[in-house]
């Protein structure tokens, strides 16, 4: 038996089975298959954030971070050398280039206005003026102490190369290092042999490309201090896939 369809007939049909395909193959697609997603390297830079940007190396502070409101103001006392002053400069330009929530780093001539401290000298000497880092300085030639208000906004600090103990471009690495910590990305890490903040002895005096973004990411205005893992977790994924 044959069954003839009018012309009309056969449209309505065919669009019926026609929206019936387009139903079912949308079926199949999850609004979330557009989603834009994160590529394997910002999850790699999300990972190291959180990894050195929470906490602190040592004491038992709570780990989140912990960053700079107003200007960092450098007061340096001790031996200051013309290649450590040079060296210094440079370092600050790298990272005031880094920042875009108004934060600055910035060297001062007068102790009296400054509210961060780099000595230059013995770690017996640094250890006179600071005495809470007496047991430290045996076994380190530069360390570094910030501290914080009730917001968890870093407020003040000091630190120090041993210029006796290192030589050459390991005291430019230290210097680096403990002034790049002393920002709120206070851990070391053995992940990246390049990085900065790698856990084992280096004398490294550049940045590595994922130290560049973490200082970047800490001191962008959508990070604030007080952030958990949670948060930056959240927020770095949300300031990667907007940018």
């Amino acid at each position: 038996m044959f069954c003839i369809l009018s012309f009309s007939q056969w449209f309505r049909t065919s669009g019926f089975l026609f929206l019936c395909i387009l139903f079912i193959l949308g079926q199949g697609c999850s609004p979330d298959d557009n989603k834009p997603a994160l590529t394997d390297h910002q999850k790699e830079v999300i990972n190291y954030f959180n990894k050195v940007a929470l906490g602190f190396e040592f004491g038992n502070a709570s780990s989140i971070t912990r960053k700079w409101e107003e200007d960092m103001m450098i007061y340096v006392g001790g031996e200051p050398s013309h290649m450590l002053d040079g060296e210094l400069n440079k370092i600050i330009s790298e990272i005031n280039e880094l920042t875009s929530d108004g934060f600055n780093v910035k060297i001062v001539e007068d102790s009296l206005t400054s509210n961060f401290y780099l000595y230059l000298g013995t770690g017996e000497n640094y250890a006179s003026r600071y005495p809470s880092q007496s047991d430290l300085v045996n076994g380190n030639f530069g360390l570094f102490s910030v501290f914080w208000d009730s917001h968890n906004n870093l407020n003040r600090g000091h630190m120090y190369v041993d210029i006796h103990r290192a030589e050459g471009d390991a005291q430019k690495h230290l210097l680096r290092e403990e002034l790049t910590q002393s920002l709120g990305l206070a851990r070391d890490a053995p992940v990246y042999p390049e990085s900065i903040f790698q856990s084992s002895w280096t004398t490294t005096t550049t940045y590595a490309p994922i130290d560049k973004e973490l200082i970047r990411l800490l001191y962008h205005p959508k990070i604030k201090s007080g952030f958990d893992k949670m948060m930056t977790d959240q927020v770095l994924t949300e300031l990667f896939l907007t940018e």
